[in-house]
């Protein structure tokens, strides 16, 4: 296979990728001269135009993603996502509006954003939703605070936060930011909270249990309710990391399990492309105690349509610059009405099949460390190819690559050691699933019949395997020129 150069090597002194006639009248002083004008790079790749789409264009078709294939990272959701999506919202009401645009003249745009909290608290139980928050860890932020404005209100923010160890790992950043110190809650063998231990920690100090349900190991919390009285008891609140709700859409809602505050990813339940730094969108949902708190400027309906207000005393004011990733928002609505009511819980039914169908699947051939009943994703782990031929996550990842899949998730959640997390989503056809399914079957037979062939994966990628410790440990943030040249 052919390496494709970095730009770096493609340059040459005096490259340009454009070429302008001489001029035929005197030349002008631009208003910018001697101010904001910028001098030229040192080293700054210089190429043809047909050198530089022809690069970034291999570059591409190198790049896998979801309208190629299968991408089933677990706990992110990886959907396929409908292009009708995309041409609403590139329609020029959408995309070419002014963020600064007076309320009266964008009073479209303002009814998705209102439409989209109303969806999404009949979707998840909650009395509003701010959609400002432009991922799912900003939301989790955003939660917290509002959790920590609330406590203030009452005369005291607390210090502490539990958070179970099949959470996502966003949760302890996002409380430790907000100023709690944080603790852990360990699992019980069945993968839920273990309620003896959030007992014995639930305490007046303690300002919320952030949990993941369904959590990170695809268990849903059975004893959520259960849960939220003790925390409630106390005088918390209950967080609820709603990244999973693919698992939940039109089946149950989180309100109606005691949770307080909630954050959702449009970008993956809702159908935005996801990854690659974004965009991203993570609305925030909350009980009617926390409603006065919720950013500003918030959305209301008016006499005459809609309107922004900022008069909130209590508001923790503004966590992302104008209203959000409007355009996120508006493919999340278009996915929603074009699904309706049956289409929404279809979602949820769809997922969970999936992901049991590959469970079921693929039970014995890897080994499966908790055996309570699976959502949306399924964790494996390597034991038994470790175990008797030596063959890690990392191999049977790489060898995948080989047979034309994104890898699953790997070595999270934490507490499942050499994990293989698997979330199929409700997007893949049964043809697709026995596809992967019948290729991770090969390479357990490959890791009994040659361990080396793994462990030298992937054989056909565009790189062959990289020496990860090495480079993160040793990384190569800058281009040198080689000393040959």
């Amino acid at each position: 296979m052919i390496r494709e150069p970095l730009i770096f090597e493609l340059s040459a002194k005096g490259k340009r990728a454009y070429a302008m006639p001489a001029l035929d009248v005197p030349e002008a002083k631009g208003a910018l001269d001697g101010l904001a004008v910028r001098d030229g790079i040192e080293g700054f790749p210089e190429a043809s135009e047909v050198e530089i789409v022809r690069h970034f264009t291999r570059l591409s078709q190198q790049n896998y993603c979801v309208d190629e294939g299968f991408y089933p990272l677990g706990s992110c959701t990886m959907k396929y996502n409908p292009k009708i999506n995309e041409k609403i919202a590139a329609l020029p009401g959408f995309a070419g509006v002014h963020p600064y645009a007076p309320a009266d003249t964008v009073q479209g745009c303002l009814e998705v954003l209102k439409r989209t909290e109303d969806y999404l608290c009949e979707i998840t139980g909650f009395e509003a939703f701010t959609l400002q928050p432009s991922a799912g860890a900003q939301g989790e932020l955003t939660g917290i605070m509002l959790i920590r404005a609330a406590l203030a209100k009452r005369g005291n923010p607390r210090k502490v936060v539990l958070i179970p160890d099949s959470a996502h790992g966003t949760n302890p950043s996002s409380a430790h930011l907000s100023g709690y110190a944080v603790q852990e809650i360990k699992s019980n063998p069945d993968g839920g909270i273990d309620l003896e231990e959030l007992a014995r920690c639930m305490n007046e100090d303690v300002a919320a249990l952030m949990v993941t349900n369904p959590n990170t190991l695809g268990v849903f919390e059975s004893n959520i309710r259960r849960a939220a009285e003790i925390v409630h008891a106390k005088g918390g609140f209950l967080y609820m990391d709603g990244a999973n709700m693919n698992a939940l859409t039109g089946i149950a809602r989180p309100g109606d399990m005691g949770a307080d505050v909630l954050h959702v990813n449009l970008h993956k339940t809702f159908s935005t492309p996801h990854g690659g730094g974004g965009p991203g969108s993570g609305p925030v949902g909350v009980v009617k105690e926390m409603v006065p708190f919720l950013p500003t400027p918030y959305v209301v309906r008016t006499a005459n349509g809609y309107g922004l207000d900022d008069d909130r005393p209590d508001s923790i004011g503004r966590v992302r610059g104008f209203y959000g990733n409007f355009l996120v928002v508006v493919k999340a609505l278009t996915y929603i009405l074009a699904l309706g009511p049956e289409g929404v819980r279809e979602i949820a039914e769809i997922a969970v099949l999936n992901a049991n169908y590959i469970r079921k699947s693929l039970e014995g051939i890897y080994n499966l460390p908790y055996d309570a009943p699976s959502l949306h994703e399924v964790v494996f782990d390597d034991k038994i190819q470790k175990d008797a031929y030596g063959v890690t996550n990392l191999d049977i990842a790489k060898r995948l690559i080989d047979y034309g899949f994104h890898p699953p998730t790997m070595s999270f959640p934490l507490i499942v050691h050499g994990a293989l997390m698997i979330e199929p989503t409700e997007t893949e056809s049964k043809r697709d699933l026995d596809g992967f399914i019948e290729t991770m079957k090969t390479i357990a037979e490959e890791a009994k019949a040659d361990a080396g062939l793994l462990k030298a994966a992937p054989h056909h990628s565009f790189v062959r395997r990289l020496d990860e410790t090495a480079a993160a440990r040793n990384p190569v943030l800058k281009w040198e020129k080689p000393k040959s040249e």
